[in-house]
């Protein structure tokens, strides 16, 4: 599916998604990332859920985000309570959904000003 929202100069964007992949400003990307609205970080190397370890999840927290939407893929899947627990303590909001719904609230609050990041799992 290819997204249309009006352009905000110099912030990241996420311009489509599908099966396999998403796409950040119509570059397409095939594997895991994060996203804020000014980087793209390309080496979030995780492969789902279950398998983000520690060194991903202090990643996140360093980023320091209001707001941290997870897309866990094709489907919606929630984290485990030790990794939520962490982003309460450090009080970041989480908000996990499916990757394209993560991609649409991104931009919907990316737009709105909000301190955003997606940590996307495609």
């Amino acid at each position: 599916m290819k997204l249309h929202l009006a352009k905000f100069a110099g912030q990241n964007q996420f311009t489509g998604y599908g099966k396999g992949y998403v796409a950040v400003n119509n570059q397409r990307y095939e594997r895991s990332l994060v996203v804020t609205p000014e980087v793209i970080h390309e080496t979030w190397s995780v492969a789902g859920v279950d398998s983000m370890g520690a060194g991903e999840l202090e990643f996140l927290l360093t980023l320091k985000p209001e707001i941290l939407l997870l897309g866990t893929g094709a489907t919606h899947r929630f984290p485990g309570p030790t990794t939520l627990r962490e982003f309460a303590r450090a009080q970041i909001g989480v908000e996990t959904m499916d990757t394209p719904a993560a991609c649409r609230t991104f931009n919907i609050l990316m737009a709105e000003g909000r301190n955003v990041i997606a940590a996307i799992i495609v």
